[in-house]
């Protein structure tokens, strides 16, 4: 038996390769939004995926450590972690202000009470973390405002071409002076390709848009649990407000 193409298939590609230079536009663009739409899907997803794996990898590294230049040459090597990136910002900034605070010594030899810093020193780590927090969050969240503009535009464009569609199927009908199934059904079928297409634009790109934006909430979640514990740790042992003796759980060098 001779295996036969299904017609509908037939159909509705010979009415998009018919269709009017306006209904043909409104597919393209409608093709446009939906390519680009899956390429950021497909790349955070698996940028996503890269960060949680090494943000786990990251904790449990950090959670084993005693001295934070070995966590720093750790996260150094992480590329996608988001939490390391913050520690990086963190660890940077806590040198800076225990280099000023030598600087400011007289002394030449470094002591160990110069490796404590001040409170209001903790506090401007704090905020440098905060400000990275922020930037991190940005970076996740970069070309999401595409999917949506996609999720909330595709579907009032494939309307505007079925739209389009259906006027000038009845301007036709009305230089024709004949209004037959058979003579609307052509221009009806066109006109409604384009709404079609507006859906199959926009319903992957408002999924994924929910999808990553909760990732989105996921991370920022964890980052704001690792600065509260980063900061914690400062406190615990830099501060030249905790006694000396207390302080020796983590070294900086």
């Amino acid at each position: 038996m001779q295996e036969t193409i299904p017609e509908n298939t037939l159909s509705v590609i010979s009415l998009m390769l018919n269709s009017s230079v306006m209904a043909k536009s409104v597919l393209l663009l409608l093709l446009l939004f939906s390519v680009v739409s899956w390429a950021i899907i497909f790349q955070k997803y698996f940028f996503f995926k890269n960060a949680r794996d090494e943000d786990r990898r990251f904790y449990s590294y950090f959670s084993k450590a005693n001295n934070f230049l070995h966590i720093h040459d750790y996260a150094r090597e992480l590329q996608y972690s988001t939490v390391a990136r913050i520690f990086l910002v963190g660890y940077r900034e806590l040198y800076v202000f225990q280099e000023m605070a030598q600087s400011k010594s007289a002394k030449v030899i470094f002591s160990e009470s110069e490796k404590f810093v001040s409170a209001r020193d903790i506090k401007g780590i704090g905020l440098a973390v905060n400000k990275a927090i922020n930037a991190e969050i940005s970076r996740l969240s970069r070309r999401l405002d595409f999917l949506a503009t996609t999720g909330s535009t595709a579907p009032f464009i494939g309307l505007f071409g079925t739209v389009w569609g259906i006027m000038t199927s009845f301007s036709a009908i009305g230089f024709q002076g004949s209004a037959s199934i058979g003579g609307v059904a052509p221009g009806i079928a066109e006109a409604l390709i384009a709404t079609a297409a507006g859906l199959i634009a926009a319903i992957p790109a408002v999924i994924f848009y929910n999808y990553l934006s909760d990732q989105i909430r996921t991370f920022t979640s964890n980052m704001d649990d690792f600065s509260h514990d980063f900061i914690f740790l400062l406190e615990k042992n830099f501060s030249k407000d905790i006694l000396p003796t207390q302080n020796n759980d983590l070294d900086l060098f």
